[in-house]
This record gives C-alpha cells, structure tokens and sequence, in this order.
C-alpha cells in the first residue's frame, strides 16, 4: 500500500506549525496506525531527518496516550477503539492521510503531534478520588446493597481511559464527558457519597479553570469516544452540580 501522509509538524507550544507531506510505500493492511508511523520514522532516521514525534504506551487501547486526529476525527475513522487498534486495512492504496495533534487551548503541542493532556490529571486530583478512611471499617463493604445498575453504570463511566477525544471532537473543546464520567464513577456507589457535594463542584470549578469550553449538546463527544461513554453521564452531573450547589 502507497500512501501520501500530510502530518502536522511543530517544534513546540510556541513554535507556528505547518503540515508537512511524506510519502510512504509497503505498508501492510494488517498493521495498526502507528507501525506505519514507526516505518516512516525508519525511514526518516535513514535519511538523517527529524523523525514525527507522537505519544504511545501500552498500544492496547488502554492507556489512551496514543490520540491522533486522522483526516478530522479522533482516532480516526472506525468506532470505539484508540489510534493504537486502528489498522492500516481502513485505508485504501493511494489515500491521502492527515495526521494531526488534538486541538484545544487546553491541550498545548508539546512537539508534532504530542499535547499536554495534564489538565486532566489536575481535574482528576481536584476531586475524583474517595478519601474517606475506611481502614479496620470495612464491613461496611459487604453490608451495603448496591444496585445492579447503578454498579455497571459506575463500572461504565470508570472505563473512560482520559484519552481526550471528546474535546478533540466537540467545537467548543469542552471535557464535559470526560468529567462527567470521572464523577459518575463515584457519585454511583456507596463510598462516593460521603464526598459527592464537594467532588463534583470542585471538579466543574478545576474544570473551567482549564480553559475547557461548556458542553455543545451535540454528541460528538459520545460518537468519538473509544470506550462509548455515555451523554447520561453528563445529565448525571449536572443533576449531581444543582444538589451540591443548593447545599451551599
């Protein structure tokens, strides 16, 4: 498979950044999106040229580092998997490809196509987490009922991997899927009610500080999310957000 890949280019935050085209040959079907971006960085060594910079982990898609924005979408064009489970049989010989970093105030370039996603760790550590000490309590575990669905849909939101393709996806480069669901994984069980007035308005509150924009009531979050996130996450929050600010 011959391929024309126009991949964004940038030295840093500050730097002004430009597509740049590469032509690439040989590539399989059967291999993922960034093996054929590790043979064009082969290439690239070969030729004594800067090779294309972009974040990887545990390319199982879970891990969520991987993110690329492929010709417009999110982890490009198929559903409910990461960049690193793409494979190359999406593609068809001759196709053009562009490649770039996912766009919000929120998420500077670091270097080509690798952004600073921290400002979701900062959103996590303003509030989602249980710091109750239930050490020598625990009894209490197997005492408390939970509801069946309220334990798969907890279980649901906690499979969001903070990849930030919902921002990438929404116009107004909002997180609000992404917080909502970090709230949800609490505000569904037990032991995240003790926390739940003051979890969900410090994450909204940390969560605006960012820079991230309110919610489009689009969905694009929802239909560009690898792992499915669910909407009713959002409603969930902001039903969580008028209890606890009507508490004062």
């Amino acid at each position: 498979m011959k391929l024309t890949l126009k991949i964004w280019r940038q030295e840093n935050a500050n730097a002004k950044g430009k597509m740049v085209d590469y032509q690439i040959d040989g590539i399989e079907g059967d291999m993922s999106f960034l093996e054929m971006l590790d043979v064009l960085n082969e290439d690239l060594v070969a030729k004594g040229e800067d090779t294309i910079q972009f974040d990887h982990d545990c390319r199982e898609g879970i891990c969520g580092s991987c993110s690329l924005q492929i010709n417009g979408e999110p982890h490009g064009p198929d559903k409910l998997i990461a960049t690193c489970q793409l494979h190359m049989r999406s593609f068809n010989d001759g196709d053009t490809i562009y490649i770039e970093p996912f766009r919000a105030k929120a998420f500077p370039v670091v270097k080509d196509l690798i952004v600073d996603r921290s400002a979701f760790d900062r959103i996590q550590q303003a509030g989602g987490y249980v710091s109750v000490n239930t050490s020598g309590n625990t009894i209490d575990a197997n005492t408390l009922p939970v509801n069946k669905h309220d334990a798969d849909d907890s279980f649901n939101a906690a499979t969001c991997i903070g990849c930030g393709a919902c921002v990438a996806a929404c116009k107004n480069a909002s997180a609000m899927l992404f917080t909502s669901a970090k709230v949800s994984q609490y505000a569904l069980l037990p032991q995240g009610k003790v926390e739940a007035t003051e979890r969900v308005k410090a994450m909204v509150r940390q969560m605006d500080a960012e820079g991230f924009g309110n919610c489009s009531n689009t969905g694009a979050c929802e239909i560009e999310c690898p792992k499915g996130i669910s909407l009713e996450n959002i409603a969930r929050m902001n039903r969580e957000y008028l209890k606890a600010s009507t508490k004062g």
